[in-house]
């Protein structure tokens, strides 16, 4: 059955917390003074039939609105969920002074936090927060754009910008359509969506900051939604949020919140800060909520012995379009002569996300020359091998800080193979006094436009696979220990 809500009458939060008083005055006199100690089940049961008045009087409805992410918390999350719980109780309080924060101090992005009354309507890309008549914030109005790229014009450039404006005058916002009771967080799925270094770094490892504190209680609004997108990590979305997703852009609905984020929390690229707020949260958190979304079956990595039955398997990353591994059977060959078993993947734009997630995880040992496949990292069991195959070009410290550091943090092995010229097809396309075969750091100064076209674009590998040995040598020593 469909949950549809009743548009037949709202109530503002003055309104409702003046029908409440009476209701609840109204079951004291009423009772005994016997059962007058059953009081507080009493004003639960007002408070409750308020908070869903707006619902079908239905509880199979209101139960279909959450999924069953709620159940199987352990006792941890429990209290957590309680004192979220309580802390929107007392946001609902007319005496706590509404708040909001917009922090632009952020290396990745731009963050607004609106406590109080949030009127959320999509078709006219605003977000109006109505202030308490006692704050220093009435009748402001900010730009944002809810992409976790600031300063990047390029990626901005297809991300919807909102309008957050405040208002201490009750009248001048649009009346809800639907209340909810649960915080909101907007961000936009456009910019770079499809890439999947960008799908993580940008979007969903800065929703999982952002988001992972509610423990499910949270809804999103997502402007520049892509059903393609969604369908693709569903299942973390679904991990994320025990609600629905709502389309920013479409519908002419005014959705209501007590509490609204504006933006999503980003430290780094592909990397999780631990010393940054939201604190207490690492890589090895994210890899371990991915491995707990897609029901994956390693946790860590169960050491090989050198003699043992089981081989320890090899991932290959392949590629299609550019940073081509050349003489990929070359490198199977040598890897199967070491003992591995070996996988040879080219992940797609259309590939089934779970089916992929759970290949990975069956793997000890991942490599791939850098670019986005090295993202599936996240699915690697913890103690895993990641190796990073970094084209010419003095492409070191890029490469270490979009996926070593990261793989580091996430309890991986992190190894790095810097190719020789002798390996790359630039050789082939430049004369040896060129500066991209001389000196790659004079294409560095031109900036990262001339780095990627010189080096990233144009260039296949061709590995030595007799220098290349010591590196997968030194990944069984690690699965080996």
């Amino acid at each position: 059955m469909e949950c549809k809500m009743k548009l037949a009458r709202n109530l503002g939060r003055f309104e409702l917390q003046k029908l409440g008083l009476v209701a609840i005055v109204g079951c004291f006199l009423l009772l005994s003074p016997t059962i007058l100690t059953m009081s507080k089940p009493c004003m639960d049961s007002f408070s409750n039939w308020f908070k869903n008045m707006t619902l079908e009087d239905d509880p199979a409805c209101r139960e279909q609105e959450m999924s069953s992410c709620r159940r199987g918390m352990n006792a941890s999350q429990e209290e957590d969920l309680a004192g979220a719980k309580q802390r929107d109780a007392r946001r609902n309080d007319s005496k706590l002074e509404s708040r909001s924060i917009c922090d632009v101090s952020g290396p990745r992005s731009i963050v607004c936090e609106m406590d109080g009354d949030v009127r959320i309507h999509g078709n006219s890309s605003t977000v109006i927060w109505i202030t308490s008549s006692n704050t220093n914030q009435r009748n402001e109005t900010w730009q944002i754009k809810p992409y976790a790229r600031k300063g990047d014009s390029t990626a901005l450039l297809s991300v919807r910008e909102l309008s957050l404006r405040s208002t201490s005058t009750r009248d001048e916002a649009p009346h809800c359509t639907f209340n909810h009771s649960v915080p909101a967080i907007i961000f936009s799925t456009g910019g770079y969506a499809g890439n999947m270094f960008h799908d993580f770094s940008d979007m969903l490892i800065p929703l999982f900051l952002t988001s992972h504190q509610y423990h499910g209680e949270v809804r999103f609004l997502i402007t520049n939604m892509k059903p393609w997108w969604m369908k693709k990590y569903q299942q973390m979305l679904r991990h994320l949020s025990c609600y629905e997703i709502i389309d920013f852009d479409h519908g002419d609905e005014v959705h209501c919140f007590p509490h609204v984020i504006v933006g999503l929390r980003c430290h780094k690229e592909l990397n999780i800060d631990p010393s940054r707020p939201p604190t207490g949260y690492s890589m090895a958190n994210l890899t371990q909520f991915m491995r707990s979304s897609y029901s994956l079956e390693r946790q860590v990595i169960s050491k090989v012995r050198e003699h043992s039955e089981r081989k320890p398997r090899l991932l290959i990353i392949s590629r299609k379009w550019t940073r081509l591994l050349t003489n990929t059977n070359q490198i199977v060959d040598m890897a199967k002569e070491l003992g591995y078993e070996v996988v040879v993947v080219e992940p797609s734009l259309g590939m089934d996300m779970a089916q992929f997630a759970r290949m990975v995880n069956s793997c000890d040992v991942m490599m791939g020359v850098h670019g986005a496949g090295l993202a599936n990292m996240v699915f690697l069991p913890t103690n895993a091998v990641l190796i990073q195959i970094v084209p010419w070009g003095r492409l070191g410290g890029i490469a270490r800080y979009d996926f070593g550091w990261a793989a580091s943090n996430a309890r991986l092995k992190y190894l790095q193979y810097e190719i020789s010229l002798g390996e790359s097809s630039l050789l082939g396309q430049y004369p040896r006094d060129h500066p991209i075969i001389k000196d790659p750091l004079s294409v560095h100064k031109q900036g990262w436009v001339a780095v990627r076209d010189a080096f990233l674009y144009k260039q296949n590998i061709r590995l030595d696979v007799r220098r290349f040995r010591d590196v997968l040598l030194e990944a069984l020593r690690h699965i080996h220990q």
